[in-house]
């Protein structure tokens, strides 16, 4: 059985997984995590001109008890500033995400059968740190603090919403 940390961040992924395939995107693994990316997520095809558009998330879960909420966001200090710095700024070819799932406290609770289908919990909420400016000298161990809205809900539609606002790139004219 996995240790809870990495069972609780495999879930985590597994869950943006599930959302993706219902929404009829695909995923994709990267051989190593060395550039802070999970996962990326792809239309399958061309869209408003873009061959495959998509985005790369960074996947980070938390329990209940891990993060503060207000009444408008989540106060996410899980990020340290190489991580953060692997998501800020809108330097980067394809759009990068923080997508952030709460989960339960304890693993047994993760899902839920019913006669209706399998429940999963909790919710995934997503940010764009395009926005952000990197830190200058990122220090591993020190923590950068994420506001994530409690509107950005990850569905079916937000995420088909985010692949599809992938712009056409510009073509150079040679």
């Amino acid at each position: 059985m996995l240790e809870a940390l990495n069972h609780q961040g495999k879930f985590g992924e597994d869950y943006v997984r599930a959302l993706a395939s219902a929404a009829g995107l695909l995923t994709y693994d990267f051989d190593l995590d060395h550039d802070g990316i999970d996962l990326g997520i792809r239309f399958p095809g061309r869209l408003h001109g873009v061959a495959s558009p998509g985005v790369e998330v960074q996947i980070k879960s938390s329990s209940q008890s891990r993060i503060k909420p207000s009444a408008s966001e989540w106060n996410f200090t899980g990020l340290n500033e190489v991580q953060f710095n692997r998501l800020a700024g809108d330097d980067f070819t394809v759009p990068r995400l923080l997508i952030l799932v709460r989960v339960p406290a304890e693993s047994s609770a993760y899902v839920e059968f019913r006669t209706e289908g399998m429940l999963l919990r909790h919710l995934a909420y997503y940010c764009s740190l395009r926005d952000e400016k990197p830190i200058e000298r990122p220090d591993r161990n020190r923590r950068r603090s994420v506001r994530v809205p409690t509107a950005n809900v990850l569905t079916i539609r937000s995420l088909l919403d985010l692949v599809r606002a992938v712009q056409q790139p510009a073509r150079s004219s040679a």
